[in-house]
């Protein structure tokens, strides 16, 4: 392409600008070539480093958390609102009986329970522990989940009392059709029983800790 009228083409090049050190016919000094290679590797390493954590720290955000399979438990007549009954799902059918797992359901309770969970018709609590998986078993005379392992305690709502569990114990998403009781995705809970995509046992929710820990459908 020409070069516009009245335009010195001496300006293009560096000796013409009266650069130190240019050369004749460059446009760009080694020294600026240089610069820019290196803001240029800067930023791609910066990107490469804060890309992955930035997607962490914002995927649980955006996950979509609706439960994709559902088994039946039971019909509704089996549950109430003054007890936990015992109920075993399988949660991976591909490793058979290893992937069974026992769930404590019973029928919400609108006077008892804590109403951000009041869209789900029944509260199935898991029972791995949030300290370190250990099943935790129902104690129907105190109305608490204990945890045989490390003394882990949670009251009837599934929320920690006592002991080093760092969360309330797991839930799975509930339904009613044609009168029977089913059960969804598992999902994990903060001290303050909102909802968050499964996370792994000592997995921390409160604060800024949800965004640490990444989630774990598959666990």
């Amino acid at each position: 392409m020409a070069d516009p009228p009245n335009v010195d083409k001496k300006s293009r090049y560096t000796e013409g600008r009266g650069i130190a050190g240019a050369f004749q016919g460059e446009t760009v000094t080694r020294r600026r070539l240089m610069e820019g290679t290196a803001l240029a590797a800067g930023g791609i390493a910066t990107a490469a480093f804060a890309l992955p954590a930035l997607g962490f720290a914002l995927g649980p955000v955006f996950e979509d958390t609706s439960p994709e399979n559902w088994q039946a438990v039971g019909p509704e007549g089996d549950f109430n609102e003054q007890t936990y009954v015992q109920r075993i799902i399988n949660i991976t059918a591909s490793i058979g009986d290893p992937g069974k797992t026992t769930v404590y359901i019973r029928k919400f309770d609108p006077g008892r329970d804590d109403k951000r969970n009041e869209d789900q018709p029944y509260v199935a609590v898991s029972t791995r522990c949030a300290h370190l998986g250990c099943p935790v078993r129902y104690i129907q005379a105190s109305q608490k989940f204990v945890c045989p392992c490390h003394g882990g305690v949670y009251d009837f709502q599934g929320k920690v009392e006592g002991g080093p569990p760092v969360r309330p114990l797991d839930r799975f998403y509930t339904r009613v059709r044609s009168g029977r009781v089913e059960l969804g995705d598992r999902f994990s809970l903060n001290s303050k029983l909102e909802r968050f995509s499964t996370r792994d046992p000592s997995n921390h929710l409160d604060g800024l800790w949800q965004y640490i820990y990444p989630s774990r459908p598959t666990t």
